[in-house]
């Protein structure tokens, strides 16, 4: 599959063009009979909505999202899955930024400005501070961040009668 145009797009800051290529590529393969559910760019296609506030194509294209892929994608699942009704920018920009934060906590210990940046979607100052908010610490020298991982709260479920049995047992030991 050709994604040269989305490509230069993408490289030229076109993102007025996004909603249409991304648009004419997918009936293009479909029309085709390719199956292309697997690497369709469907956060990028879903943003080029968004960007031209085209809010029922959005909408449109991410019900079309096949389950599997809204399942296996968070990208793409953070979206519209829990309020389909609320695809405002602003509310998606809020559940995306939530989101990808999510995933930058588990997947980093430490990351540069310049990554956090491009990942939330902000400018370097705006994501530096909004990760500072959340107890990540700047080394200003190196311009990397250290991410303060939430802690991990696990619940015991205790059984009464494992319980018992260790009563019992440490009782017999004992005596």
């Amino acid at each position: 599959m050709d994604f040269s145009p989305l490509t230069d797009a993408l490289a030229s800051k076109s993102y007025e063009k996004i909603a249409d290529i991304c648009d004419d590529l997918m009936l293009r393969v479909a029309a085709q009979g390719v199956a292309f559910q697997d690497e369709w760019p469907y956060v990028i296609h879903l943003l080029g909505h968004i960007y031209i506030n085209d809010i029922n194509s959005a909408r449109f294209l991410w019900k079309s999202i096949p389950s599997a892929i809204k399942d296996s994608r968070p990208e793409v699942s953070c979206s519209m899955e829990d309020r389909p009704e609320a695809m405002d920018m602003g509310l998606w920009w809020e559940l995306y930024n939530k989101r990808m934060f999510q995933l930058l906590l588990s997947a980093y210990s430490t990351i540069s400005v310049q990554d956090t940046a491009l990942f939330l979607g902000m400018n370097e100052d705006d994501a530096t501070y909004y990760v500072q908010q959340q107890g990540w610490i700047l080394d200003p020298a190196s311009r990397m961040l250290t991410v303060k991982k939430q802690p991990i709260v696990t619940e015991q479920k205790l059984d009464p009668s494992k319980l018992q049995r260790l009563t019992e047992y440490v009782f017999h030991l004992e005596h």
